[in-house]
């Protein structure tokens, strides 16, 4: 209802707009089921192992929470901080990390996002969307370079797509 419409009607019969301001404080957003999560965790950790790599895979909600972190046990320790980094990265700036990679360079007018505490711009984290709307994102540390990192999250990706498209 438009605002002046809105202001007359509470002028007139105040219960008439009530209605829509409490639905205007209320946000609906869909989520990842923690079996959904893991699975896509699960697919990107098969993909590396079957390529010979040993990762660690973080898989954050749409607000950068961690829902799931699995380590193959002879990922490095530093893979943990880096995979969880990537997928909170992807999920805060809503760009995968390997375009933040490009966007970031030395010069350019966002290369300042690359010092901001607790980003991680390297690629390998990939956002996750269902029917256009971000649910999350997954990192992926410990393959050689963040290319291989973002081949076996983009793979987990695939894995659950069916389930993603609700």
């Amino acid at each position: 209802m438009p605002l002046k419409k809105c202001l007359l009607a509470i002028l007139l019969t105040p219960l008439l707009c009530a209605p829509v301001r409490a639905e205007e404080g209320l946000v609906t957003f869909k989520s990842m089921s923690a079996d959904l999560a893991l699975a896509l965790a699960g697919a990107a950790l098969a993909d590396c192992q079957k390529q010979g790599y040993q990762v660690t895979v973080a898989v954050v909600d749409r607000f950068g929470v961690t829902q799931i972190l699995l380590r193959d046990r002879f990922a490095g320790p530093h893979t943990v901080p880096t995979a969880t980094g990537k997928a909170w990265t992807a999920v805060s700036f809503r760009t995968n990390t390997a375009d933040l990679v490009a966007a970031s360079g030395p010069g350019s007018p966002q290369a300042g996002v690359r010092n901001l505490p607790g980003a991680t711009v390297i690629a390998g984290g990939v956002m996750v969307e269902a029917a256009g709307t971000l649910v999350g994102a997954v990192g992926v540390s410990g393959a050689p370079g963040g290319d291989n990192d973002e081949t076996c999250a983009k793979a987990g990706i695939a894995a659950i797509r069916d389930k993603l498209d609700f």
